[in-house]
């Protein structure tokens, strides 16, 4: 993983370093250490697999979160973008919202009685009740992937190496996180989840969720679940790895993927 990582990182986006983090070693508002620093290299995680889930192959899946037993997503693909909520145990889906037919969706996250939903290149953000009943929208600059809160702030990622932070009612950049791994800025971030103080992502087109400090944005540790496409049966239409939800009940993760056939409920073993 580590080497195909590195190989991501150095081929596909090094034109990208510069703008995405800046060209400086001087810390942004998101806390990132001075490159002076010594390399925290990110460690390897394992995992088990708990259980899977039915899930629709209709559902191009671009955010996941669960909450109070409820599990969420946001889907994407211009016609099939929606919020929506998944019963677990038999994957039928509950359309709640559905975006405009020529707009793509992305992220979602639950901020105290709303709900946030991004678009890809629209520059808008839904906002909805806690029942997934339309409010307004936000508008925002540059791309919008992924999505989550600690509660007081939201941290929006755009597909680059960093990771925004975001006012909540207004959307403006109130400071940037650098995401590093191994030394290099880690880009094509999408799919955020807020887990006891570190946020979870998605890496884009790898099979990969990393964990991530935000006081410094260095990756510390990682997960590889190529395994897991063995697992999908009579699944032509399984595209991308995408999609991290936390049952802080259990401390599983669940992960799925655009158009996958299952969902996965696992523990990651560190």
């Amino acid at each position: 993983m580590r080497r195909y990582i590195d190989t991501f990182v150095s081929v596909l986006m090094l034109s990208l370093i510069l703008m995405a983090c800046g060209g400086t070693s001087t810390p942004s508002k998101g806390g990132n250490t001075s490159q002076t620093e010594s390399v925290t290299l990110a460690k390897l995680y394992d995992y088990r697999v708990v259980a899977e889930y039915p899930h629709s192959t209709r559902s191009y899946t671009q955010g996941l979160e669960y909450v109070d037993g409820v599990m969420w997503e946001g889907t994407g693909r211009e016609g099939r973008s929606h919020l929506q909520r998944i019963d677990l145990a038999t994957g039928k889906v509950e359309v709640l919202s559905s975006l405009p037919d020529n707009e793509f969706g992305e992220g979602i996250t639950h901020f105290k009685d709303r709900i946030y939903q991004l678009t890809w290149e629209s520059h808008k953000a839904y906002l909805y009740d806690n029942m997934g009943k339309p409010l307004r929208e936000i508008s925002y600059r540059g791309e919008g992937w992924g999505l989550t809160t600690d509660g007081e702030k939201l941290y929006m990622s755009d597909g680059t190496s960093t990771i925004r932070v975001v006012d909540p009612e207004t959307f403006a950049t109130n400071g940037s996180i650098c995401v590093m791994f191994d030394g290099q800025p880690l880009n094509m971030i999408n799919e955020l989840e807020w887990i006891d103080g570190h946020i979870w992502a998605n890496v884009y087109l790898t099979d990969a969720i990393v964990e991530i400090d935000p006081a410094t944005g260095v990756v510390v540790g990682y997960v590889d679940m190529p395994a897991l496409r063995d697992r999908l049966v009579d699944n032509p239409e399984a595209e991308a790895f995408n999609g991290v939800a936390y049952n802080p009940t259990s401390g599983h993760l669940y992960v799925t993927g655009k158009d996958w056939n299952k969902l996965f409920e696992i523990e990651i073993i560190k």
